[in-house]
């Protein structure tokens, strides 16, 4: 499977420096922050489950919309809108692969309205190492794949999280600060407008 195919489906997760706490954050806790996460952006670093890193930009929209934007020279894009995933390689001129956003981990995050206390939604809620972990899946289609989030507390905040795809691969992203932005431009995510620049016809 591609490096970036793998993006939508971890390795070992990285030790953050935060103050400690005894207690893994509450479900509701992480649901009410995650609701608040409505458009966002930061740095990325990106461990593929072959062992390479790649690093870019990400741009959040809630609720839907997602753009993986890899640094140059790699011209990878990874954009989620529309109900889709598209993954433009940038090292090939075939069409960009597309799949159902519902079918993938990640969208669990970007659903109009988060609950992690639904009902076999959360499969692992731990503390490890000052942080809370919550590995959650698509209780309806728990074969569609997992994804781990990792936060730290004081205040609650995204780290990273790690997916694991239908075929068993893992990716790791890594997050910077996340910074709340006043609005991003639709057309950062039109997976349409994207294949017009790049000239690609599926």
């Amino acid at each position: 499977m591609k490096p970036l195919r793998a993006l939508l489906a971890p390795l070992a997760v990285l030790a953050f420096s935060a103050p400690a706490f005894a207690d893994k954050i509450a479900l509701a806790d992480l649901s009410a922050y995650l609701n608040k996460l409505e458009t966002v952006q930061s740095d990325f670093t990106q461990v593929n489950a072959d062992g390479s890193v790649s690093l870019g930009k990400i741009f959040i929209k809630r609720p839907g919309r997602v753009r993986f934007e890899y640094a140059p020279p790699d011209k990878s894009l990874v954009l989620a809108s529309a109900e889709t995933v598209a993954i433009f390689d940038g090292k090939s001129n075939q069409p960009a692969e597309e799949y159902p956003l519902k079918r993938t981990p990640l969208n669990l995050i970007l659903a109009p309205q988060i609950d992690l206390a639904r009902a076999r939604m959360v499969v692992g809620h731990n503390e490890v190492e000052s942080t809370t972990r919550v590995v959650a899946q698509d209780p309806e289609h728990p074969e569609y794949g997992t994804i781990e989030l990792v936060f730290t507390a004081n205040p609650v905040t995204l780290r990273q999280w790690v997916i694991t795809d239908d075929l068993g691969q893992q990716t790791t992203v890594i997050l910077g600060e996340l910074q709340a932005v006043a609005d991003l431009k639709a057309s950062l995510f039109n997976i349409v407008e994207e294949k017009s620049r790049r000239k690609i016809r599926n």
